[in-house]
């Protein structure tokens, strides 16, 4: 052997870490959103190796698996998140959560010891299964590095099953590390949902032909990919030719709205509108959502939006093929419906969008974005409280999608749409964030600074958790005293969010006046890479 070869690094021999790299690409999961520790060192160096796959940091898991929701709401497709130990895993556990709620396919790598090194119960040992199982559609533990391709395989075949499920596997660090000559494993084809279920359907026909012309006599509410261009114009069809009205659940993962697409009203958060809003329904057709209910109870108040005799019709499950259920839907009521053309009346058409002036509110806000936010923007809410007038106000936006928090547990907003600005990079994603739920995942900001990416974050700064001020109000707990204030509060000190936004490397000012907030916005929207335009409420 020669002194030169002597020097030269062995070549790689491949190991079990390649084999779960390589059928992630070889079934196009080339994202990787990671926080990753010791156990999971051979996955990293196996991803170094891969230069096809683009790895994200975040600096805490609640950022990696709330990024990971928003990349998959965008690219309908699932990518991987790298997570260390069962810690790790808790940490990412109440985005996994809004993700499952969201319907969202995500695949959850979570590293472990070496498996002779758990009966040592070093400080990290943990029941990994307990933890994964309550947010999990599919668990896994790896077996061996031979057939690690078969168990990423079938945790890539779970995650794709529709709507969407959380696949979590366990990666022993011995099975990342051992070698293997065993190849990528395909995965099955991904499910588009289940075929429409005759029965359900023509239970739905049935109840749809008796809806006569009183629009508050039968609802038919939309969920899931019935929320995009296709399903809407179908349904719009639907409900023109029946009499029945048109709505959306209070939380979806994803709605295509504005100009020329269909105008759909939402369930609303508060009991007292949902219960009035419902109150002269007699029967409701589910398309993919679930049937009404208080996001919370509240004394003397029904759990149910629905009037008691109100008739339950499951036309389409959240796992079924919806666009197929809406046209063999529209086919059993006679309906010659057309693909991708809505009924015009319901359409939102262009209408005179002016700038507010003066004081600046969450209504001035919502009027100002509205109105100068670009075509094929990515809307991101988790403005709680501080947001309810975008959603009716948007219907005449510029044409957009609309992420927004799907299970109640804050802290979503900034990964969402970290996620959704790298799922597609040439639109701009608006991000609008309520203060206090925005201090849960801050981190996000350096990531998205990092990445460069075209994020606009709107800060409804109030100094305080406004949505619980209403909550105690509404469960009859009277009103905040010293102790409560403490604990709903964020102010003495309050939160400066142009020194936060600057020291995770991100641009960012401060608006006090409708006038500054119009300003900073435009110039925003303008530039490429992240601003965070902090907007001060009374």
């Amino acid at each position: 052997m020669t002194e030169q070869n002597q020097d030269r690094p062995p070549a790689h021999v491949r190991n079990g870490a390649d084999l779960l790299c390589e059928t992630l690409l070889a079934n196009g999961v080339d994202h990787c959103f990671a926080n990753p520790g010791t156990s999971e060192m051979h996955f990293v160096a196996a991803l170094d190796r891969q230069t096809d796959m683009r790895c994200v940091l975040g600096l805490f898991e609640g950022v990696v698996t709330g990024a990971a929701d928003g990349y998959a709401r965008m690219a309908d497709k699932p990518a991987c998140t790298l997570l260390h130990t069962g810690p790790g895993l808790a940490n990412g556990l109440a985005n996994i959560h809004n993700a499952r709620r969201a319907g969202t396919p995500m695949i959850n790598v979570v590293g472990d010891h070496a498996t002779h090194h758990l009966a040592y119960d070093a400080p990290l040992t943990s029941d990994i299964e307990s933890l994964a199982t309550p947010m999990s559609h599919w668990l896994g533990r790896s077996q061996s590095a031979d057939t690690l391709g078969y168990t990423t395989a079938e945790a890539i075949t779970q995650a794709r099953i529709a709507p969407g499920r959380i696949a979590n596997l366990i990666l022993a660090a011995d099975h990342a590390w051992s070698l293997t000559q065993a190849s990528a494993v395909k995965a099955a084809a991904p499910n588009q949902g289940d075929a429409p279920q005759a029965a359900r359907i023509a239970h739905a026909a049935q109840a749809l032909s008796q809806s006569g012309t009183n629009a508050d006599n039968t609802v038919i509410l939309l969920a899931g990919k019935a929320l995009r261009d296709e399903g809407m114009a179908l349904a719009s069809q639907i409900a023109q030719a029946t009499g029945a009205r048109l709505l959306t659940q209070q939380a979806n993962a994803r709605v295509e709205r504005g100009l020329g697409r269909v105008m759909l009203d939402r369930v609303p958060y508060v009991v007292d509108k949902a219960l009035q809003m419902f109150a002269s329904t007699k029967r409701i057709i589910l398309i993919g959502s679930k049937a009404p209910v208080g996001f919370f109870a509240y004394p003397g108040k029904p759990s149910s939006m629905l009037p008691a005799d109100c008739e339950v019709i499951p036309a389409a499950l959240p796992g079924d093929d919806l666009l197929a259920s809406l046209k063999e839907l529209a086919a059993r009521l006679g309906i010659a419906a057309e693909v991708g053309k809505p009924v015009q009346h319901m359409v939102a058409q262009r209408r005179d969008l002016s700038l507010p002036s003066g004081h600046l509110s969450a209504q001035s806000i919502a009027q100002s974005v509205v109105a100068l936010m670009p075509d094929q923007s990515i809307i991101c809410d988790e403005s709680v409280s501080s947001g309810r007038d975008f959603f009716p106000m948007s219907y005449h936006a510029a044409p957009h999608d609309y992420l927004q928090l799907t299970g109640g547990a804050i802290g979503l907003g900034l990964p969402l749409a970290t996620g959704a600005a790298i799922a597609a990079p040439h639109r701009k994603v608006i991000t609008l964030q309520a203060d206090g739920s925005a201090m849960y995942t801050v981190q996000a900001l350096w990531t998205q600074a990092r990445e460069k990416l075209n994020v606009v974050t709107v800060i409804f700064s109030n100094r305080r958790y406004n949505i619980l001020h209403g909550e105690l109000r509404d469960v009859g707990a009277g009103v905040p005293g010293v102790n409560a204030r403490r604990m709903l509060d964020i102010d003495n000190p309050s939160l400066n969010w142009v020194a936060i936004a600057n020291g995770m490397g991100v641009e960012a000012a401060r608006a006090e006046t409708a006038e500054q907030f119009n300003q900073q916005l435009a110039a925003a929207i303008k530039c490429n890479g992240p601003f965070l335009i902090e907007a001060v409420l009374p």
